[in-house]
């Protein structure tokens, strides 16, 4: 899918009391970002959860790996996602190359940082496509899904990092 098919957009900001190299190191490790949908930690996972599962590369360089995979209302969800960008302290993303997913579809994802003094400007995106399958589940939910993931994410580094929205 190219990236002209993700036709939403969603994403989030936060003034961060730390350097952007410390905010990059703690988002490069995607435990960090991948906290949210741990076992029990949001109803947005419906009493489901996610494993992470890393390649050699850790997902911190170009051309890694991150699959994850579990359930989220009862529907079996696996995603394989590879890391596209890595510009440490400034930038990383990454796209799904093969998804099972319910309420969007593919997506390209990641976050920007930027320094000015002793705080960084945080922002984290999403951008993605209604799911193949099941569109309706994506046209009732996906924005809603999609806010609460880049949200979670900010939030990990705003707990991590004292913020300001």
């Amino acid at each position: 899918m190219g990236q002209s098919e993700f036709t939403r957009h969603e994403e989030v900001s936060a003034r961060l009391k730390a350097r952007s190299e410390d905010v990059f190191a703690f988002l490069d490790d995607h435990h960090s970002l991948a906290a949210h949908m741990g076992a029990g930690s949001s109803p947005m996972m419906g009493g489901g959860s996610m494993t992470l599962d890393l390649d050699a590369g850790g997902g911190r360089e170009v051309g890694s790996h991150i699959r994850m995979s579990g359930s989220a209302f009862g529907f079996r969800i696996d995603v394989d996602e590879v890391v596209t960008q890595r510009d440490p302290p400034h930038a990383k993303s990454w796209r799904t190359v093969d998804a099972r997913l319910v309420v969007i579809g593919d997506y390209s994802m990641g976050f920007v940082t930027t320094s000015a003094a002793a705080e960084s400007l945080l922002t984290v995106w999403i951008d993605y496509a209604l799911p193949r399958r099941n569109k309706w589940l994506g046209i009732l939910g996906g924005r809603l899904y999609a806010r609460w993931c880049v949200r979670q994410m900010r939030d990990a580094a705003s707990a991590r990092f004292s913020a300001s929205r």
